[in-house]
């Protein structure tokens, strides 16, 4: 039987080591589905519940494979529903190709079903390389070309293949005038900048007296490092969330997270360093940065697309960022003061007593802080953590404590609802013997998370570690957007837009046969971890929250705590002892010895 251009796709995907696709079958890939079955399903097609959650679970276990994450969708609305999961890839650097079907050759103009002009629809998304496939002689290249791109850009790209040329004989491209041949492989190598620019970086550092440092997941590969150079400098790390797993949070200068969802001393760092240091992050947000004028900088990254944005950098590196380090470590002054060190010390000690309390403060019925806090020691050593978008990620990013070997992600730079089980499901078929835990409000749980439990369910047995625990925050309220409205708009909780209703989400997962905990009480938090965290199979616990414990920026001010609380209580004044609280430990983070007067 003569090979199809489907057929060969598949085998060129084995070619390059692709195991797993993600996807939702459709007339206009049916072709590619027979060359599935052609080969005995290898690699191996994953469907999902939706295109968008494969395109998410692509993402997911690229983010935690570092392998290429592949999708495929029919044409039309299949097509469609890719976009936003492969947006996620596109800002957050991760290498994707999604397969996609397309109307036969014929019809194209015809306006016929479900044609959609699909370049138009990928150019974007895809921008670094997205291609139709007309005849069989364009391949393999631009299959090859899609591959390399993907992961020589951290990109998502695009390969469209209409449904006719899936099951047309492919003949290979020929040694012809206009034909273009291809190979295998990308090869490893390594960026440098050149010797000047290190020299000049570390002037910058040698002269600074309270260096901080921004690291982000580009720094991932230089871990030993970033250590070095900070014990070197004498200098607080702060880490973009994308970058919350590069380095330990038990280390002692480690200030946490950053920005809108960070912690205190990520904050006092940023205000009261005279040098800046970031490596492998491009962390949007300047407001959490030093004030324009006030430190030096000196940036790393391996992208000079991404090079030199976020602030005045004085010095940019462009190189990757393990390589770069090796070579400007050297050349820093070894003998600094310790003041600063220990103060930057000091500061992340006091902020873990400060989390420690906010989690104990009573609510109704459940402070959420509590229900990560209880988490946290509970991780198994080898666990992958994905969060969602919504106020849960703020307890994630807050109260969870990265330790070496664990592994953590969310949707960064799109912050999209919906990702965290789909990124959960992900990574189990990256690592299928490690323990993988999502954390999850209700409003994305409800959004496509419930869904996916049957994906979960549907492929359980294929996970040699069964654990797969999906933590859900119960409140009824789309409550990051409603803590935003109070705090920004000055207004309180609209209710047709922020309230959702009640589900049952343990039993919903009991209904597919897998574990599923409600808890209602917080002397039953920890016992309900325990059991998702003991089950044979996925497991989703649910947690009855209070919507009213507020995630306060760390830079927020006592007048601006005090104006979110008028806001709350013009519609909520049975809450305002809670929420009172709230602020009480808020007040004892910022004025020491004067919270209690305060409140």
């Amino acid at each position: 039987m003569a090979t199809k251009v489907a057929d060969h796709v598949l085998a060129r995907l084995r070619e390059w080591d692709v195991e797993h696709v993600f996807g939702y079958p459709g007339d206009g890939i049916n072709g590619l589905l027979a060359a599935w079955g052609r080969a005995e399903d290898r690699p191996r097609f994953l469907q999902a519940r939706h295109e968008e959650m494969a395109a998410f679970e692509a993402v997911g276990y690229a983010k935690f494979s570092g392998r290429l994450g592949v999708c495929a969708a029919t044409s039309g609305p299949g097509a469609i529903h890719l976009l936003n999961g492969l947006y996620d890839a596109k800002l957050d650097h991760v290498p994707v190709l999604a397969l996609v079907g397309q109307t036969h050759r014929t019809a194209m103009g015809g306006s016929y079903q479900q044609e959609v002009d699909l370049h138009t629809l990928f150019k974007d998304v895809a921008s670094d390389f997205v291609e139709t496939v007309m005849v069989p002689e364009q391949l393999p290249n631009v299959l090859d070309r899609a591959i390399r791109t993907a992961y020589a850009r951290r990109a998502p790209t695009a390969l469209i293949i209409p449904g006719d040329v899936q099951e047309l004989d492919y003949s290979p491209p020929t040694h012809e005038f206009k034909m273009v041949p291809s190979s295998l492989g990308r090869g490893a190598w390594t960026a440098v900048p050149s010797q000047e620019s290190l020299e000049r970086a570390a002037e910058v550092l040698n002269a600074g007296d309270k260096v901080a440092i921004l690291i982000g997941q580009g720094a991932a590969g230089a871990v030993t490092e970033v250590q070095q150079i900070a014990e070197l400098l004498g200098a607080g790390v702060a880490k973009a969330l994308l970058g919350k797993d590069v380095l330990s949070d038990e280390l002692p200068y480690v200030t946490g997270s950053i920005g809108l969802l960070g912690t205190r001393p990520s904050y006092e760092l940023m205000r009261d360093c005279d040098t800046l240091l970031t490596i492998g992050s491009s962390f949007p947000y300047t407001q959490f940065m030093p004030e324009f004028g006030k430190a030096r900088a000196v940036q790393i990254d391996i992208d000079p697309h991404m090079i030199g944005m976020r602030y005045p950098y004085e010095v940019n590196l462009v190189g990757d960022a393990r390589a770069t380090l090796q070579r400007l470590i050297p050349l820093l002054d070894k003998d600094r003061g310790r003041e600063w060190f220990e103060t930057v010390c000091a500061n992340v000690s006091r902020w873990h007593e400060v989390m420690q309390k906010r989690a104990e403060l009573s609510a109704d019925p459940i402070n959420p802080e509590y229900v990560a806090r209880a988490l946290d020691p509970m991780l198994p050593h080898n666990a992958i953590i994905t969060s969602d978008s919504g106020s849960v990620a703020n307890w994630y990013a807050r109260h969870l404590t990265m330790r070496p070997g664990m592994r953590g992600s969310l949707s960064g730079t799109l912050a999209t609802m919906g990702s965290g089980v789909p990124y959960a499901i992900g990574a189990k078929f990256a690592h299928p013997d490690r323990p993988v835990i999502a954390l999850v409000g209700d409003g994305a749980m409800q959004m496509n998370g419930l869904a996916e439990m049957i994906t979960a369910a549907k492929y359980k047995d294929r996970w040699e570690d069964p654990r797969l625990v999906v933590g859900v925050w119960n409140n009824h309220d789309l409550n990051q957007v409603t803590w935003e409205m109070r705090a920004m708009e000055g207004a309180p909780s609209f209710m047709p837009s922020q309230e959702i209703p009640d589900v049952q989400y343990a039993a919903f997962a009991r209904s597919l046969g897998l574990t599923g905990v409600r808890v209602e009480k917080p002397e039953d938090v920890e016992a309900g971890w325990r059991a998702g965290l003991e089950a044979d199979g996925p497991a989703v616990v649910e947690f009855l929250t209070d919507p009213a414990v507020p995630p306060i920026p760390p830079h927020a001010s006592w007048e601006q705590m005090q104006a979110t609380a008028a806001s709350i209580l013009k519609g909520d004044a049975d809450r305002a002892g809670m929420i009172r609280q709230g602020f009480k430990a808020k007040v004892q983070e910022f004025l020491p010895g004067r919270g209690n007067k305060e409140s």
